[in-house]
């Protein structure tokens, strides 16, 4: 990662120093020709109000020291003067284009190369009132020239430029990579880790997912040790019986209820089974594998309502349903077990004579007037395995997951559930859906 980052900035440097050399040259050449026509046009002006003109016809006009050339041109394009060319007969410049633009606007410029003698010449020609031109010329290093004169410096000032540069990336590029190299090093420790302010939501979302998975890790050890105690006591309820019936140790009268027992507590152990093996589903299933579809959650409840009813008879509990139908986005089997787990736990701590409301408005309501929960206990009831009165739990047949379940299939589908309960007057469960249609993941 390290030698790629340096090659980048290598790369980046390289370019950022040609391009300035470039520019940099392209400007000093811009500003070189301005120097040169503003020259050549104070000395066209001095010439034009100094009337050196005459002297010129007259062959008494001394030629300039600095190189400059002079031509002095007729309205028609003849030549009148040449300080080079002397009194030798000369082309028409008529066509020049300095001339012309000259002619037409008051003054005109224009440079022409010489790639033999790697020269520019600059014209400048200026009308005088008269209507003939006088024209300035002088010769001065073309482009390339610069270029060349230029080069040594221009190399020294490059191979500097990139050597600083050069340490300041692998500066910057160490100080980038530090703190990323010491989380490959150290993932256990990323608070000793010192980064900059960039890289704080980076070791902020690396630490929440750490600690996210450790619970993970966490609840997994629980839960399986949990399981591991669950399916042990009915496990050796049935194995002592069944020794007691085996070894003939139980009377008649004894092996019957023995074998109700045994019976109750197979009954138990599946259930248990059944619950685990649910919510570990919910665990490992993508929500992209559920069944999402509109469904009427008054319909779901209707159909709880008559599952539960034998239940409800057999511990002494009156079941009541209202509402309106509610059309939810879910996985209606999903659902279906939420509505079963919420019903069913409010019947078995339930009294007896007691009373479970089921009500569907713009969300789902299941009340009760049962045992109720202590308010410290209130905050638990959804973790797992996690029994107010063990004892009771056994012996209506709960399980602890039931609760777990519920919240689980309430996350799978985005829904908020809520919990109020007095102790000795009852509960109260609302699980409020998202507005519907939702797009299936």
């Amino acid at each position: 990662m390290t030698r790629k980052i340096n090659l980048n900035f290598m790369f980046v440097i390289l370019v950022s120093v040609f391009l300035s050399v470039f520019f940099t040259a392209a400007v000093s050449y811009r500003l070189l020709r301005q120097e040169v026509f503003s020259n050549l046009s104070a000395t066209a002006r001095m010439i034009e109000n100094l009337h050196l003109t005459e002297q010129m016809k007259n062959g008494g006009f001394v030629e300039p020291e600095n190189e400059l050339r002079i031509t002095w041109i007729a309205a028609d394009g003849a030549v009148l003067y040449d300080s080079y060319a002397g009194d030798a007969l000369m082309e028409n410049h008529g066509d020049r284009p300095e001339v012309i633009q000259a002619m037409e606007s008051g003054e005109g410029m224009s440079s022409r190369e010489s790639r033999t003698m790697e020269r520019s010449i600059f014209f400048y020609a200026r009308k005088t009132g008269d209507g003939s031109v006088i024209r300035i010329a002088k010769e001065a290093g073309s482009i390339f020239h610069i270029y060349r004169n230029i080069l040594p410096a221009i190399l020294l000032v490059a191979a500097g430029s990139f050597l600083v540069s050069m340490w300041f990336a692998k500066c910057l590029t160490r100080a980038f990579v530090r703190p990323i190299a010491q989380m490959a090093d150290d993932m256990e420790h990323l608070e000793n880790i010192t980064a900059y302010k960039e890289l704080d939501p980076f070791l902020e979302l690396i630490r929440a997912r750490q600690a996210e998975a450790l619970k993970n890790v966490r609840i997994r050890k629980e839960f399986t040790a949990n399981v591991s105690h669950e399916l042990k006591t009915p496990l050796t309820s049935i194995s002592g019986y069944a020794e007691l019936i085996a070894t003939g140790m139980a009377s008649k009268k004894e092996g019957r209820h023995f074998a109700e027992e045994i019976h109750q507590n197979a009954q138990r152990l599946l259930v248990l089974i059944n619950d685990i093996l649910q919510l570990s589903q919910l665990d490992d299933t993508p929500e992209q594998q559920f069944t999402f579809e509109p469904v009427d959650l008054y319909e779901l409840a209707v159909r709880c309502m008559e599952m539960m009813e034998p239940v409800a008879a057999r511990h002494g509990v009156q079941l009541s349903l209202k509402g309106t139908p509610l059309m939810i986005y879910a996985d209606g089997a999903l659902i279906e077990e939420l509505l079963y787990n919420l019903c069913d736990n409010a019947i078995r701590y339930n009294q007896k004579d007691g009373h479970v409301w089921m009500t569907v408005t713009d969300c789902l309501i299941i009340q009760d007037d049962g045992i109720g929960i202590p308010p410290e206990y209130q905050k638990r009831v959804f973790e797992r395995f996690f029994r107010v009165d063990k004892s009771r739990s056994r012996k209506t047949g709960g399980t602890g997951l039931g609760l777990a379940i519920v919240k689980h299939i309430a996350q799978v589908h985005g829904a908020a559930i809520s919990l109020d309960s007095d102790e000795g007057i009852g509960t109260t469960v609302r699980v409020k859906f998202p507005n519907i249609p939702r797009p299936i993941p």
